[in-house]
């Protein structure tokens, strides 16, 4: 298994856990009353979810593609 492959399998695990803790975060009682009064979440979980779906991405790409 390559460097690149593993790098990739690393990536998409912690994305996917990011992921997660930001959907968790996201159904969380505070969070919910954030997003019911100003329509969006709070900070802390958009990072959570941007940083989760970019990992997720970077890590299916450098899984999937081969050079």
């Amino acid at each position: 298994m390559g460097s690149q492959k593993l790098i990739g399998i690393v990536l998409l695990v912690v994305g996917v856990i990011l992921l997660y803790f930001g959907w968790q975060s996201s159904q969380s009682i505070g969070d919910q009353v954030v997003e019911t009064f100003t329509g969006r979440f709070t900070e802390g979980t958009m990072w959570f979810l941007i940083i989760g779906a970019v990992a997720t991405v970077v890590g299916l790409f450098f899984t999937v593609v081969r050079r």
